[in-house]
């Protein structure tokens, strides 16, 4: 019997997808199975996962937009503490949906997993006061393979939830506001231009 429930295609954009583990638990608790190649493959998902990576967050905090150029990697992404908006862009050359975006609250509480395939670029926002980030990578981290894209590109229009201001010409969080508090990003992650400036290697 499978432990997963695929909604596939989520957002009308193809190959994203919600996975939703099923929890057996009583007033002791609860056991699950975060990952099973066999549940994935009996869904149409044939994906070869290599590394995992875990980050912790403050609230506020927003990472991305980030891809890698040459050798995207697959992820599979879900949060084990705390709240978080997970967004995935369409960058795949000569997709239908190029340059769409899709983003699903991801928590501790739903447990839901977002699978976001290669060719697309992926950011997320921290809702909760922290939270405790894991993904699955099917390929590993290439330096200097890096991209990124302004979370804030008024031609992609991402709706980041609790987040006020109007865009500066810039992916500088200056003037923005996440809940009222300073919106939080690294300094890389201010400097990224936005998509239609960039001349992007974009894999299917």
């Amino acid at each position: 019997m499978g432990q997963i429930t695929v909604k596939k295609d989520v957002g009308g954009i193809g190959g994203l997808c919600l996975i939703t583990p099923a929890v057996h638990g009583d007033s002791r608790g609860y056991f699950m199975e975060t990952y099973s190649r066999r549940d994935m493959e009996e869904n149409g998902i044939f994906v070869d996962f290599v590394q995992d990576n875990q980050s912790f967050s403050r609230g506020g905090v927003l990472r991305g937009l980030h891809f890698q150029i040459n050798q995207p990697q697959t992820k599979l992404v879900r949060v084990v503490r705390g709240e978080v908006f997970d967004v995935a862009v369409d960058l795949r050359q000569g997709s239908e949906t190029y340059g769409r975006w899709h983003g699903e609250i991801i928590s501790a509480e739903n447990r839901n997993q977002f699978l976001i395939p290669g060719g697309f670029a992926h950011g997320f926002l921290v809702l909760s006061d922290e939270a405790e980030f894991c993904y699955k990578c099917d390929d590993f981290y290439h330096p200097g393979d890096e991209g990124g894209i302004a979370w804030n590109d008024p031609g992609i229009g991402i709706i980041w939830p609790g987040v006020s201001g109007n865009y500066p010409g810039s992916a500088s969080p200056d003037g923005y506001r996440f809940r009222g508090e300073k919106l939080s990003l690294s300094e890389r992650d201010r400097r990224w231009g936005v998509l239609s400036e960039k001349d992007v290697n974009r894999n299917a």
